[in-house]
């Protein structure tokens, strides 16, 4: 008899076979779902909907500060981003380079320390100098008020100073009025993509900055992880047919591009894009979205480095203290 699970994930291209049915979980009655906003797939698995299911990597890992952390982790990375293009700034604000940060109001998207502020927050602070404690920071969402999340630990750093936006307020209209400095968001402010002056990226070629990251550090930065109920874990047939199918599904996704590569691409709507994919292999490789912690661990050990440096975990936590036991050899 096939096992029951619920799992959820965001539909992504390279998680699309596992909702249309070309990848199915081997002796896995799955229940699959997904949601028009990832983070409420996180919300849902904070709350127990789920018994697998994408988590951001912050989200997951404040939870191990809690009494008895409930989740663990398949070195599963649905979501991953270079980040230097996450960072906003107002022209007017006299920021000119990374190091003009030190000092300033800087809005950050939906909490302290969000997934696709950790990483940026972390280069400022390894590259540049500029440690969170030497800025002020307001919390809120870019072009929509969002309330604060109170389905997960807030946790913030003594010293440093942080609140909320009002109810009322978006972080892209105050970066455009200059009532903050700078922004750090998983979204681009709808104002930049209209074309205002006002605002502008801190690195305006940050393709050439995001490539130069990685050749130097061999990191493309994982966003979220695939956390599973910890009663699940020594269920080990069970969380390997898991791992399987997120993997042949991403592997689908890949091989796509590889087979359309002799005619340029031609299914697609996006011109040019052969000439970019072709930079990309070459610079990332054959598996350029790789699974598993070997080719994934610099890359986590040094987001749990910058989770705890910034106040967000109470210990340093470690790949051993975090992913199944059985997986830690991929």
């Amino acid at each position: 008899m096939s096992a029951k699970l619920t799992l959820a994930a965001y539909a992504y291209e390279h998680t699309q076979a596992l909702f249309d049915g070309r990848v199915r979980i081997d002796g896995v009655d799955a229940a699959v779902e997904t949601a028009p906003l990832v983070s409420d797939i996180f919300r849902r698995m904070l709350q127990g909907r789920y018994d697998v299911a994408e988590l951001g990597l912050t989200y997951f890992l404040r939870t191990f500060d809690l009494e008895d952390a409930p989740f663990m982790a398949l070195p599963i990375f649905p979501n991953r981003n270079f980040r230097h293009s996450a960072i906003f700034v107002n022209t007017a604000a006299g920021i000119e380079k990374p190091e003009d940060l030190a000092g300033k109001t800087i809005g950050e998207f939906a909490l302290f320390g969000h997934d696709a502020g950790v990483w940026p927050k972390g280069i400022l602070s390894d590259e540049y100098g500029v440690t969170v404690d030497q800025c002020r920071w307001v919390i809120g969402g870019t072009d929509h008020p969002i309330p604060a999340f109170g389905w997960i630990p807030q946790p913030r750093p003594a010293g440093v100073s942080v609140r909320h936006a009002a109810d009322d307020q978006t972080l892209g209209a105050m970066l455009e009025s200059g009532e903050i400095d700078a922004l750090i968001s998983v979204d681009v402010p709808q104002a930049l993509l209209n074309g205002s002056t006002k605002i502008a990226r801190l690195f305006p070629d940050y393709e050439a900055a995001e490539r130069d990251y990685y050749r130097r550090t061999g990191i493309f930065p994982p966003m979220h992880i695939v956390a599973v109920r910890k009663d699940l874990v020594g269920q080990t047939d069970l969380l390997q047919a898991v791992y399987r199918a997120f993997l042949k599904a991403k592997d689908l996704a890949e091989r796509k591009y590889l087979a359309d590569a002799p005619k340029q691409h031609m299914s697609l709507v996006t011109p040019w894009f052969s000439s970019l994919f072709e930079a990309n292999r070459r610079l990332l490789g054959e598996d350029w979205w790789p699974y598993g912690l070997g080719a994934n661990r610099k890359a986590i050990d040094t987001f749990l480095r910058y989770h705890h440096e910034q106040g967000l975990s109470k210990r340093l936590l470690t790949s051993e203290d975090i992913f199944v036991p059985e997986f830690l050899g991929t």
